[in-house]
């Protein structure tokens, strides 16, 4: 049964969520929130979807159970800003509501068409087959709506697996990613063929409701970048095209890549008339502990934007007690210069900052605390200057009992991040070492610090570390260890 609001029909399911939301949100202290990174209301979150301008605002829709913290049947929340900082809450945009999607409304995008705000997502539901088994279809399916209240299309799903090969997985088939050139609009998919290796299938359009395949635009030839390619996203960017996937069941190699669910990217060459996409060898997108499924929209200021859930599937951190689980990493601007993918905060972060200081050529040497630096709520950049020594380490959101530490090993040029001692109680991954990029010093870490994450930009974004952290408020304090003597420079904005 659907209930008529306005023009739009809310069904039931819909209704039922929004009203869970509105009531049970106010539970929630907003001290207990990030203050500048996006959380759901209540309840559960993953994957940004919908990432996208419309009406003069930013949307970001996202992968939302409010009834638990735990993954369950998916709705899309939803939130908006004009700046990327300051986010408001929406009611929830989409629920499970149809037999094409009574599994979950799974990830997708959105763009404007037609003065309209239209979302693409996979529906996910059961199919009987001629033998009397069920089996899960994941098909693709479109809403149109004005910003805050969307209706689904008479036609879904509009994408569907029986458009593709056969040696292409129907029931791995999820997060549709569209754009549009011209007067065609293209929709690539997540995919997995029958040797059970990840893909990237494309589809075109002229209306967005009639689609047909056109080929596989990227696959997993040699087996090693995981098994499905979940949330592609491709863009051009300065002159180059860019495929982006997070790829699951993924084995480590070395210092590049870790164990388990990744996000990497691809930059090459693409064929616009052929749809053929030479691609380079995969690279990562973050060296943290929590990042996947990042998404990228353009703003109309012509900003490739990036933003990606702060989390890892396989680590909860977050006390026993809260009632929400999951955030957005703060948003970062894309650039591509010599061969490297920079990502940068957002410039509009600057805006929020207040309460400064500068310190510079202070010696460190064993350990060392300066009084004008502290807190959590931080835009902190430290500059490694000239020095002699091998190790260097800073300490966050540190006290007696609680710390996060960043560890320069110089000789070897290995960064590490570990938060054992950030107040985790489960048996998770804490500990991650990456290869720094070949330079000279000084080497530039810049750390975005909100409640509950520390997001590091190395060298203007060189290289970034997102680590979700679960330590009390009160342990403020920043600590500088060296094994030997250097000079550093140290930046500090409080963000209000």
């Amino acid at each position: 049964m659907n209930r008529k609001t306005g023009d739009q029909s809310v069904s039931e399911k819909l209704e039922r969520a929004r009203e869970y939301e509105k009531n049970r949100q106010n539970e929630i202290s907003s001290e207990e929130k990030p203050v500048f990174h996006i959380t759901p209301p209540i309840g559960w979150m993953n994957d940004p979807n919908g990432f996208s301008f419309y009406d003069g605002k930013i949307h970001l829709f996202y992968q939302y159970h409010p009834y638990t913290r735990e993954w369950g049947p998916m709705h899309w929340g939803h939130s908006v800003s004009e700046d990327m900082i300051s986010w408001e809450n929406l009611p929830v945009a989409l629920a499970p509501d149809e037999k094409y999607d009574a599994l979950g409304c799974f990830s997708g995008s959105a763009l404007e068409a037609n003065g309209k705000h239209v979302l693409l997502y996979t529906g996910v539901s059961r199919q009987v087959l001629e033998d009397g088994r069920e089996e899960e279809r994941q098909n693709q399916c479109i809403a149109y709506g004005d910003g805050i209240s969307y209706e689904k299309s008479s036609k879904n799903p509009v994408v569907t697996g029986e458009l593709m090969p056969e040696n292409c997985s129907r029931i791995d088939f999820r997060d549709p990613k569209v754009w549009k050139k011209g007067d065609t609009y293209y929709l690539i998919v997540g995919n997995k063929n029958a040797e059970q290796k990840g893909q990237v299938v494309l589809f075109s359009s002229k209306n967005l409701e009639d689609w047909k395949f056109e080929t596989v635009l990227a696959e997993n030839s040699d087996g090693k970048v995981g098994t499905m390619w979940e949330c592609p996203d491709f863009f051009a960017l300065d002159e180059k095209y860019f495929l982006i996937c997070s790829p699951q069941n993924m084995k480590a190699q070395k210092y590049e890549f870790h164990n388990g669910n990744n996000s990497v990217y691809f930059v090459g060459d693409y064929d616009e008339n052929t749809h053929t996409f030479q691609k380079e060898m995969p690279k990562t997108l973050d060296y943290g502990l929590d990042f996947y499924a990042p998404q990228t929209t353009e703003l109309p200021d012509g900003r490739r934007i990036l933003i990606a859930w702060m989390k890892s599937w396989d680590a909860c951190v977050i006390p026993e007690e809260q009632k929400w689980q999951g955030m957005m990493t703060l948003p970062r601007e894309l650039h591509y210069v010599n061969g490297k993918l920079y990502q940068k905060p957002v410039e509009e972060l600057k805006n929020y900052r207040k309460n400064s200081c500068l310190l510079e050529n202070q010696e460190v040497s064993g350990t060392v605390q300066f009084d004008e630096v502290k807190g959590r709520i931080l835009d902190l950049t430290v500059e490694i200057c000239e020095g002699v020594f091998d190790e260097f380490c800073i300490e966050l959101a540190h006290n007696q009992e609680y710390t996060t530490s960043y560890t320069y090993y110089r000789k070897k040029q290995i960064m590490e991040v570990n938060r054992t001692y950030c107040g985790v109680t489960r048996d998770i991954v804490c500990q991650r070492a990456w290869k720094l990029p070949e330079q000279k010093e000084p080497l530039k870490l810049r750390f975005i610090m909100d409640r509950q994450s520390i997001e590091l930009f190395i060298n203007d974004g060189e290289q970034v570390s997102t680590t979700a952290i679960c330590t009390p408020m009160e342990a403020e304090e920043i600590v500088f260890c060296c094994d030997g003597t250097v000079k550093i420079n140290v930046e500090k904005h409080e963000l209000i």
